[in-house]
């Protein structure tokens, strides 16, 4: 129970931090159950055409400025006429989707979180019509045409995730294709003896699924996350890792090779022993301890490495995540162009098209519930003063490039600017921003130096990456933040 009131806790928090969206809205103390049952079927429907699992509707958030107040709603004791509230919310919605409310208490104050599934096959009504959301409004959806259009279309769409990877499996079989035990072991959750009740957890989380048969089909969801083999799956089988090591710079000599074979899930922490095997190794010595560690940080791989499997694009066919190591960086490339910007990845919620392999991995503890892997990368980037990582995306895939240790001397001006510019971005993000002393520190210049860091300022100020805070300001005062800080155009 503490378990599971810690996620909806965090849950809650993450959602705050977000602010308000077509899939989020938040309440002080407002429960007309009119409105209730009109903002589910907006929400509902929202979540499908943004690609959401979920939508939420929360209670007890200041709606200015998030802050967290508690509520006087109770949904337990609120009826209409002699019903209760669920059960008449229930019953005016059409078709029947399985919302549910709960209590969250956080440092004393009490939530009401309703958590919405989906719209799936059809837009949910409530009361016979159709709601959407209009960034922070409630619409009926008729009034918005192209967007009734997009929504049927996005309703028309299986997930990859529910396609099917193999058909008619009997239940023995099932349990020898796929590693139920990390399954389990990730949810920090015994492995039951009973075939039947492993087989039940399976199903509840879409990893596979009954056929008409009375056998079993596992899903792609099942397969690319827990496949023992993923060549067990014929479609799925280019989908595997590959590790590929180079003599040099160049992609001309192959020192070593390897394809990760198991499922994401089932692989993750093998792949990773591996990388942090081959990846050069640097000694660190403070106060007269001696410590040897990986040239790139072990967290800002992992995040690297989870952010390629989970954002790919699946209908890509006959390319797979690659990870590819050179004597001076690391490149990981995923299949698709990223739904985001890349001078944008720290700012802005992420958008997945896989977003239930995204939710399963968050429960697994594979991957952040709010997003925030990019931000720890760029961060240990900075704490081992590292170059910045550099951010690509091309026609059909993404790439994201590490760079081995550099002085600031060797660094040419687009490397300077960029990391300037990541700095003022993990700064705002925060609620701070960029001067010439943080800019120091993050290069480890001494502050008899500070003219340098002033130069890679002005470089970054003229190429319309930063922008002054006040630009009145004297110039030893001078604060800069990153250029969207303004909703300005670069």
């Amino acid at each position: 129970m503490q378990r599971d009131n810690n996620y909806l806790v965090n849950l809650v928090l993450e959602q705050c931090r977000q602010g308000e969206s077509e899939w989020v809205e938040f309440k002080h103390n407002k429960s007309n159950p009119e409105e209730i049952g009109e903002y589910i079927s907006a929400l509902s429907n929202s979540a499908s055409l943004q690609g959401k699992v979920f939508a939420y509707l929360i209670w007890g958030i200041e709606d200015s400025t998030k802050d967290i107040v508690g509520t006087t709603f109770d949904y337990k004791t609120t009826k209409i006429g002699n019903e209760n509230l669920e059960h008449w919310i229930a019953r005016m919605l059409e078709p029947s989707i399985n919302f549910s409310f709960h209590n969250v208490d956080i440092e004393g104050k009490r939530v009401v979180l309703l958590k919405i599934p989906q719209a799936n096959h059809h837009p949910v009504r409530f009361k016979n019509q159709e709601f959407i959301r209009v960034g922070a409004y409630k619409k009926n959806l008729k009034e918005f045409p192209e967007k009734e259009k997009d929504l049927w279309q996005a309703l028309g769409r299986t997930p990859f995730e529910k396609l099917i990877a193999k058909k008619h499996v009997d239940a023995t079989d099932v349990l020898s294709t796929l590693d139920y035990e990390t399954y389990f072991n990730l949810l920090d959750l015994p492995t039951p003896d009973d075939k039947d009740i492993i087989l039940a957890a399976l199903k509840k989380d879409n990893i596979v699924n009954e056929c008409v048969t009375g056998r079993w089909n596992i899903t792609n969801l099942g397969a690319i996350l827990f496949a023992r083999n993923i060549n067990d799956f014929p479609t799925l089988s280019r989908k595997a890792v590959r590790v590929i090591q180079y003599k040099g710079r160049l992609r001309i000599q192959t020192a070593y090779e390897k394809i990760s074979t198991k499922g994401y899930a089932s692989g993750a922490e093998e792949l990773t022993e591996y990388l942090l095997n081959i990846i050069p190794k640097n000694e660190i010595i403070k106060k007269t301890i001696r410590r040897t560690l990986p040239v790139y940080p072990e967290l800002a791989l992992r995040e690297l490495v989870v952010n390629a499997l989970i954002h790919q694009d699946f209908s890509i066919t006959g390319a797979g995540p690659t990870i590819e190591l050179f004597e001076n960086r690391i490149e990981i490339t995923n299949p698709g162009k990223s739904l985001v910007a890349t001078d944008r990845f720290l700012d802005n919620p992420p958008k997945s098209r896989n977003e239930i392999l995204a939710s399963l991995l968050r429960r697994l503890g594979m991957c952040e519930e709010r997003g925030s892997g990019i931000d720890k990368v760029v961060f240990e980037t900075e704490f081992y003063q590292l170059p910045a990582p550099l951010f690509e995306v091309y026609d059909d895939f993404t790439k994201v490039t590490m760079f081995a240790p550099m002085p600031l001397s060797e660094m040419g001006a687009e490397n300077r600017i960029r990391a300037c510019y990541l700095h003022a971005c993990l700064k705002y993000t925060a609620r701070d921003f960029l001067t010439n002393a943080s800019l120091r520190d993050r290069f480890g210049v001494e502050e008899k130096n500070r003219s340098s860091i002033s130069r890679i300022i002005r470089e970054a100020v003229g190429n319309g990456e930063i922008v002054p805070h006040d630009a009145k300001a004297a110039p030893k005062a001078m604060k800069y933040a990153p250029w969207w800080s303004k909703n300005t155009q670069k």
